[in-house]
């Protein structure tokens, strides 16, 4: 066996082989988990920050950041903001992986629907359709009829927030006022205009109407009617005769 041992072609070759045993054990042992733990590192948490900062924290670990999708949120983040990664952070990683990020679309926005003319019921489904609600409600006084949005606090095709309350006036209908409403038959209309003068109101439209008994520009008629009360500034509208020549002219049907 010695001599076999001592043979020149056989000790050369073990030595070879000896010699690359030793490496490999060096390499498995020594240099192997020296070159893994130096290409390993920890994920840095990104979550919540905006998108040039985490990538460029990313990229620092020697981390390859990806835009996986965007999305929007209800609360919480601001557009462009990271929003959900992975892998998660603290997880221990190959340098070079790609780390998946999730981008906030910042929070959702819907188009105001026109709600003018409608009552609060028809309103509040036409908002709860687009994701909105109804606010304050406010009624005004008005002549549109009672209970009738006639102001909505957002113009309608403008973009806002989903989930906004919108704040909206309704009609309480026409008030009664406190200035009886005088009785104008027969009067002149200059006579007409002074008396709703001193009451503080005035004349409103004025409609034109043959009339073969009376004299013209007198009131045959008037709207409100007397005895009614109006505010102060309203108008009446008056029934004014006009004059005419004969019979025919007044009821030219009959001719």
């Amino acid at each position: 066996m010695n001599k076999f041992l001592k043979n020149p072609k056989v000790k050369k070759p073990l030595y070879f082989f000896a010699g690359v045993f030793i490496v490999m054990l060096l390499f498995n042992y020594l240099f192997m988990p020296w070159f893994v733990y130096s290409a390993e590192v920890q994920v840095p948490g990104v979550v919540n920050m905006q998108q040039s900062e985490a990538m460029k924290i990313l990229e620092e670990a020697g981390l390859n950041p990806i835009i996986g999708d965007t999305t929007f949120v209800e609360t919480g983040f601001a557009r462009d903001a990271i929003i959900l990664q992975k892998p998660s952070a603290g997880e221990t990683v190959k340098k070079g992986r790609r780390i998946f990020l999730v981008l906030s679309g910042g929070e959702p926005t819907v188009v105001v629907p026109t709600i003018l003319g409608k009552s609060i019921t028809n309103a509040r489904f036409a908002l709860e359709r687009v994701g909105l609600k109804i606010g304050e409600i406010m009624e005004v006084s008005s002549d549109n009829p009672k209970d009738i949005i006639i102001a909505q606090q957002f113009i309608a095709g403008v973009k806002i927030k989903k989930g906004t309350f919108l704040n909206v006036s309704v009609s309480a209908g026409r008030t009664e006022g406190d200035i009886l409403i005088p009785n104008l038959l027969g009067k002149s209309l200059n006579e007409a205009e002074k008396i709703l003068n001193e009451a503080f109101l005035k004349i409103g439209k004025i409609n034109y109407q043959p009339s073969f008994d009376l004299l013209p520009n007198t009131v045959k008629d008037q709207y409100p009617s007397p005895g009614g009360k109006l505010n102060q500034g309203d108008a009446v509208d008056l029934f004014v005769t006009k004059n005419v020549e004969t019979k025919e002219e007044l009821n030219p049907r009959e001719q």
